[in-house]
């Protein structure tokens, strides 16, 4: 059941939010500080805690890791006490949390909903920045038993990314997208001992021989073949463009519209040109994409966000005023060059 809306008050960098989201693509852009992974973060604890039904408090210190583990770090800062609420939103189903600056510990949050939020699991997935394919062997026993600065989204896409693949045949839909994968990374991905290889004619290539972008991936093809992506998952995908050539920008967007088609719910944050304007381009009229514009508002400098249903109604768009910047000072240089 995908994600509806994020009501968010004095959580971290925001100070009030209402977040309606698209039930398929939802592209997340805006200059930095504007709390676009923090609103990712946000929904993937909710919907991960919808299966392993652990506290939605501890959930959210094991995912931002606030200095101390201290929940109260969370609340956007102000020199008096001060109280945040998160909320997420399912169809009829409301997750919420509320504690003070004051927090400590998890116990220190009231939760409501929770009982009707874990009736209803969903599967999710939260693809970091930072690449962990190749540093996977000993991380998740390290992580269980020792206390490491790492968030736990680290852990957990290492756990869905060893997660055997359904029984059964795979159906046809998921197939094609193993296939067209497999092309761009040139083989496929297997595990040996805790360790990932790249597979193909010439043999096993370990993932730390592998350029950063494939391994990305490789992982989103592990994803797709033990079926973590399915229809009613929900995909989180921060800055899917680090490390990753522009030219294989197109072929991940288009995976990224199939899986939508197919019903996984995508959130993704870029700062990246080519990624809005290949989306842009290959979407659909059926598709459903949102592009949401996070930004600061000029008198009081609060985060607000607006929301679009297509490239050219982005606004504020960052990335794009980026772009044409630099398109008009290449141009000026090019006309004062003239006769020179």
């Amino acid at each position: 059941m995908a994600i509806t809306k994020l009501s968010l008050e004095r959580f971290t960098a925001f100070r009030k939010l209402e977040f309606t989201v698209s039930p398929g693509i939802n592209v997340l852009v805006g200059a930095n500080g504007t709390g676009k992974t923090h609103l990712m973060k946000l929904a993937y604890a909710a919907c991960d805690i919808s299966k392993t039904k652990a506290g939605f408090a501890e959930k959210l210190i094991r995912v931002f890791m606030p200095s101390g583990r201290a929940l109260g770090r969370l609340v956007k800062r102000q020199k008096t006490s001060s109280r945040c609420t998160v909320e997420v939103h399912r169809k009829r189903q409301r997750l919420k949390a509320s504690f003070s600056n004051h927090a400590a510990g998890p116990d220190s949050a009231k939760v409501t909903g929770f009982k009707g939020w874990t009736d209803s699991p969903v599967k999710s997935v939260y693809i970091p920045v930072k690449e962990m394919l190749s540093n996977a062997p000993g991380f998740q026993s390290l992580y269980a038993q020792r206390e490491i600065h790492f968030e736990e989204v680290y852990a957990d896409v290492l756990n869905r990314a060893y997660e055997p693949p359904l029984r059964g045949p795979t159906d046809q839909d998921r197939k094609r997208l193993l296939i067209s994968l497999q092309k761009v990374i040139a083989g496929k991905v297997t595990t040996v001992n805790e360790e990932f290889f790249l597979r193909n004619e010439q043999g096993n290539l370990e993932f730390a021989l592998l350029a950063e972008g494939m391994r990305k991936l490789g992982l989103l093809w592990l994803l797709i073949q033990n079926g973590t992506l399915l229809t009613g998952s929900v995909l989180f995908w921060d800055e899917p463009e680090t490390n990753l050539n522009p030219k294989l920008f197109g072929p991940v967007i288009e995976i990224l519209l199939k899986l939508q088609r197919m019903g996984v719910q995508i959130f993704i944050a870029t700062h990246d040109y080519a990624i809005l304007k290949e989306l842009d381009l290959q979407k659909e009229e059926q598709d459903k994409v949102a592009f949401h514009s996070l930004h600061r508002e000029p008198t009081r400098g609060e985060i607000v966000s607006n929301t679009a249903d297509s490239y050219v109604d982005i606004h504020p768009n960052a990335i794009a005023e980026a772009f044409t910047d630099l398109y008009d000072r290449e141009v000026t240089r090019s006309i004062n060059g003239v006769g020179v």
